[in-house]
């Protein structure tokens, strides 16, 4: 029986992901901050016919993660997959948002993708093998106005996933890195905004999204088991990459242009609201 470890797993995509295991017959440590949740999605998992454990785990913390990785391997003995899913959202223009909101995405969106790999890529070296999944965002690839903390974090993650794509391949360890725009999760129950406007326009965007969590799951998972970097389930996306590849200065002046426009908050709240975004 394959094993993996899946943080952010108490709701949302790490729950997603924490169920599409099962389904396939892994077992599954779920590590969350929130153990109710936790010990919520344990059960769902078991309902779905995978077994696994909980472990209370603040991937901003290095001691934390380093706990859970001696918990999973002196349980297990190996582990053939961590996803490093946990994530929190900020927005705010440069200037504008406070110092302390960008040093506490930085420490949960970058830094505990960061703790996870630091912590488990030697273990898996050891082992033979492994996997791992890094979940960044569109925003990494995008870079949408008011978002510059989040953006930041998820091209780290972005490019450190592509370098370690690179170093761990001899060593039989694949890595992807998922990108989504928004799908239907509670990401922004607690976004940290400077103004109504980037609250309401993320709320909407999720409700309305096309992409459930459980289909971004499987569409990433899917890529793993194909071995890719890339994992972009929104079209859209794929898209505006090959858009941004093509010409990134015109990209940037479009979208400097737009954002000039007294109308572009409405235009992008339009589109949210028809799951455009």
């Amino acid at each position: 029986m394959p094993n993996a470890v899946v943080t952010g797993a108490a709701s949302g995509l790490g729950r997603a992901f924490a169920l599409a295991l099962a389904r396939k017959n892994w077992r599954v440590l779920v590590a969350d901050i929130n153990a109710v949740g936790a010990a919520e999605t344990l059960e769902l998992v078991k309902k779905e016919g995978g077994s696994g454990a909980t472990f209370r785990c603040d991937v901003a913390s290095l001691d934390d993660v380093k706990a859970m990785a001696a918990f999973a391997f002196g349980e297990w003995q190996r582990v053939d997959l961590l996803i490093n899913n946990a994530g929190i959202a900020v927005t705010g223009t440069v200037g504008d948002a406070p110092i302390e909101d960008w040093r506490w995405i930085f420490s949960v969106n970058f830094w505990g993708v960061l703790h996870g790999c630091h912590v488990f890529v030697p273990k898996m070296r050891e082992q033979g093998g492994g996997h791992i999944i890094n979940v960044a965002s569109a925003a990494g690839i995008v870079s949408l106005p008011e978002m510059p903390a989040y953006n930041a974090t998820k091209a780290a993650v972005i490019s450190l996933s592509e370098t370690m794509r690179c170093e761990l391949a001899a060593h039989r360890i694949g890595v992807t890195v998922v990108c989504p725009s928004f799908f239907r999760t509670n990401l922004a129950k607690g976004l940290h905004c400077t103004d109504e406007f980037q609250k309401t326009f993320a709320i909407v965007a999720m409700e309305n999204g096309r992409i459930s969590a459980d289909e971004v799951a499987k569409r990433a998972l899917r890529a793993m088991e194909k071995n890719r970097l890339y994992a972009i389930p929104h079209a859209s996306i794929r898209l505006l990459w090959f858009m941004k590849r093509v010409s990134p200065a015109m990209f940037y002046r479009n979208m400097a242009f737009m954002n000039k426009s007294s109308r572009f908050r409405m235009v992008l709240l339009a589109l949210a609201r028809r799951g455009l975004t």
